[in-house]
């Protein structure tokens, strides 16, 4: 194992202590020739600030990272950051081999960006050693705070988020493997190895409401929402119940809406980054279709998105029964 650096806070009050509450990841918007259309990109992004959002996640998994040039990349990161304007966070997603991750990282931090979400490394299956040095090159090549992303190809063993804990600018770790017992053994190890670090946790799996009491009772409370960016009045209504302990509005909303959504995500690829922009189209913002490899949802899937979305309006204005019309399952 590589050896660890000296402990560092340095940069962490700066992001960690405004990252309190919904967690707002926007689309990245395109105009009918597939190019990127700035100006419904930054309406998204300033409805999302004022419905609530507590931070904006821009070019990140949803935004189709994987999607953009670079060139693109700092265009819509200093967009976000022009729309928030101080008022909220700016995290901006970074990824693929070590050394574009750091020309990624550079960029947003030149387009404003208040910190980054290391995404997992391109293609390859690295082990614990490559992947810490992989972290910490991303994070030693700008200020910004890192908030490192557990999924797919990049796994951790808690040894190894201790190592990442230590390491003077990753801020926290968000999980999107779903492995609660891992996540618990992740937890207790950095609590008892590296108990001078203030890391944090997040539940990034694509719909994280569904979850959200189980990683609650893991104590992580930050959560990504899909959901915010199409009907931010649901996912604040289930966030606000969550938080309060209102279980009959979690219940509700789980059995009548999330469960329903993860079900009808499930019935094609890509689908938690397209039926979001989907959703997003349905409630009166054009931001366009997905790039390549990514598809749009079938007809019928878009029908039943829309009477979904209606049903979990009504939900939280207390006028719809609890089952949704329709069938959503597979």
């Amino acid at each position: 194992m590589t050896s660890d650096p000296p402990p560092a806070t340095a940069g962490r009050p700066r992001l960690a202590a405004r990252l309190d509450g919904l967690l707002f990841f926007p689309v990245t918007a395109y105009a009918p020739d597939g190019t990127v259309d700035l100006d419904a990109f930054r309406a998204h992004v300033r409805r999302g600030i004022d419905a609530g959002a507590a931070a904006v996640f821009a070019c990140c998994g949803t935004g189709e990272f994987h999607a953009l040039t670079p060139e693109e990349y700092a265009r819509c990161v200093a967009a976000a950051a022009e729309e928030a304007a101080g008022q909220v966070p700016v995290v901006a997603g970074t990824g693929y081999g070590t050394a574009l991750a750091v020309q990624f990282a550079r960029l947003a931090r030149d387009a404003g960006a208040d910190g980054l979400l290391a995404m997992p490394p391109y293609l390859v299956v690295a082990g614990a050693d490559g992947l810490l040095r992989h972290y910490r090159e991303v994070a030693a090549a700008t200020e910004l705070p890192v908030i490192v992303y557990q999924r797919d190809n990049a796994v951790f063993d808690p040894a190894t988020v201790v190592g990442l804990a230590r390491t003077p600018g990753i801020i926290g770790l968000k999980d999107g493997l779903g492995d609660l017992d891992l996540l618990q053994r992740i937890i207790s190890t950095v609590r008892t190895d590296a108990p001078d670090e203030d890391f944090l946790y997040f539940n990034g799996l694509p719909t994280a409401e569904l979850t959200g009491p189980a990683y609650r009772g893991l104590g992580v409370r930050l959560y990504s929402s899909a959901v915010f960016a199409f009907a931010p009045e649901i996912a604040l209504a289930f966030h606000r119940a969550l938080a309060t302990g209102d279980e009959a509005t979690v219940a509700r909303l789980t059995d009548g809406f999330y469960r329903p959504l993860v079900e009808l995500r499930n019935r094609g690829r890509g689908y938690a980054v397209s039926l979001v922009k989907a959703g997003v189209r349905l409630r009166g913002l054009d931001v366009g279709h997905v790039r390549p490899p990514l598809a749009e949802p079938e007809p019928a899937h878009l029908d039943t998105l829309r009477t979904l979305i209606g049903h979990g309006l009504g939900l939280v204005a207390g006028d719809a029964p609890q089952a949704p019309a329709g069938r959503t399952g597979p």
